[in-house]
């Protein structure tokens, strides 16, 4: 890649100037950014020609100033020529670094990932939300693991990174730490973004994620059928505390509500709707986009259940929600108690609000998108491929009109 390049020599004037010589600047410029020096020497304003930045006469003096500036030129093209030779990132300070001797500390990966951090961590809550600090912060820790691991460093200089980084710290991430694809790539992702900022600002000259290559497998989301759901609703538990883990998980199967938006509600995020019924009004704490979600009547039963539980008086929220480890371990519990031979999450709810409660039931895809706060209808889409059901449904439709 062909960066621009100029040297100047120019006489640099000094506040209150009268009269008498002026000292003479270098001035190197690469890709608009300049970096200056001074000559250690000066000369008479009237006998300096502006345009080729050299003296005037052909006396001994101007001779010997000129052939001076020709050597300095001479040194910083010679120290240009020896960054772009070793491939070292070509900025005007490297070049002035290089022609006085001084060796430039170079930016570091983990310096770099920590800056980045910290400017996620002060955003949170505007910008960006706790999930996403929490996902960088473990990405910088696998990549500290992964240097010490490979390296024997604590920490490596970004210069210093290159394709065989990418590819033995993918490596390390399936084998060592045992991430699954998806997992891995993302956390690969993560990483990216701070090779993206070095390549910006100059730091590295070279990508090293050139040539690599990576996919996102399609993950079955499990969702609960209409009979799986019918089932868990009817079931009597032997325990108030079981009871209450259905109810939140039943809330959020007709709600397609995630975890942390379940366990923030508040009754100001209830509001009446455009049709005159309850709805909630709420942004996803996940990606900070509104959700406009009429409430169903298993919804709203759910909700008044609840209104005078101490919990939710205490805290002013809608429901009692436990913490989402708790909740998984309880759901564990409820899944083997009803018989359904489904691994059983929270996040299973949401899926089962996309799927069995709204596309099954003939809502338009658009309607879910909006319902579920998705910022891309893609990512509805999803949901939309698994569903046999409803596949089978659309064609028994096509089948009589050619019967």
């Amino acid at each position: 890649m062909s960066i621009n390049f100029s040297l100047l020599f120019y006489l640099k004037k000094p506040k209150n100037y009268q009269t008498g010589p002026v000292p003479i600047y270098l001035r190197v410029t690469v890709a608009g950014k300049r970096a200056e020096l001074t000559t250690s020497r000066s000369v008479e304003p009237e006998r300096w020609i502006s345009s080729v930045g050299r003296a005037i006469g052909t006396k001994a003096a101007a001779k010997s100033l000129n052939a001076y500036l020709d050597n300095l030129q001479a040194k910083v093209y010679e120290a240009h020529r020896q960054l772009v030779e070793a491939g070292l990132p070509l900025t005007a300070e490297a070049i002035k670094n290089k022609f006085l001797g001084k060796v430039e500390k170079g930016k570091t990966l983990v310096e770099v990932f920590s800056e980045h951090n910290s400017k996620v961590a002060a955003l949170v809550g505007d910008e960006f939300a706790p999930g996403t600090l929490e996902r960088y912060t473990t990405s910088l820790k696998h990549t500290q693991e992964f240097m010490q691991w490979k390296y024997g460093v604590e920490d490596m200089e970004i210069k210093d990174v290159d394709h065989a980084f990418v590819t033995d710290y993918e490596f390390y991430l399936r084998s060592v730490r045992k991430c699954s694809n998806n997992t891995a790539v993302k956390y690969i992702k993560n990483f990216g973004k701070i090779i993206r900022i070095c390549l910006a600002n100059g730091w590295i000259s070279s990508d090293p994620f050139a040539n690599y290559k990576s996919k996102i497998k399609t993950v079955e989301r499990v969702f609960l059928s209409e009979e799986e759901l019918q089932r868990l609703a009817e079931k009597e538990f032997p325990t108030e505390r079981l009871a209450q883990v259905r109810d939140i998980f039943l809330f959020s199967c007709f709600t397609g509500l995630a975890y942390v938006d379940v366990q923030k509600l508040r009754h100001t995020d209830l509001q009446k709707g455009i049709d005159g019924e309850q709805w909630i009004y709420k942004r996803r704490q996940k990606t900070d986009t509104p959700s406009r979600i009429p409430l169903l009547p298993t919804a709203l039963r759910i909700i008044n259940k609840y209104r005078l539980h101490p919990q939710c008086l205490h805290e002013g929220r809608v429901l009692p929600v436990p913490s989402n480890q708790k909740m998984n371990a309880y759901l564990k519990e409820i899944s083997a108690l009803c018989g359904v031979q489904k691994q059983m999450t929270f996040h299973t709810a949401r899926h089962t609000f996309a799927t069995t409660v709204t596309l099954l039931n003939g809502v338009p895809m658009e309607s879910v998108s909006k319902m579920l706060g998705h910022t891309n209808l893609r990512t509805t889409q999803h949901y939309a491929k698994i569903l046999d059901v409803k596949v089978g449904e659309d064609m028994r439709v096509l089948k009589k009109k050619y019967n």
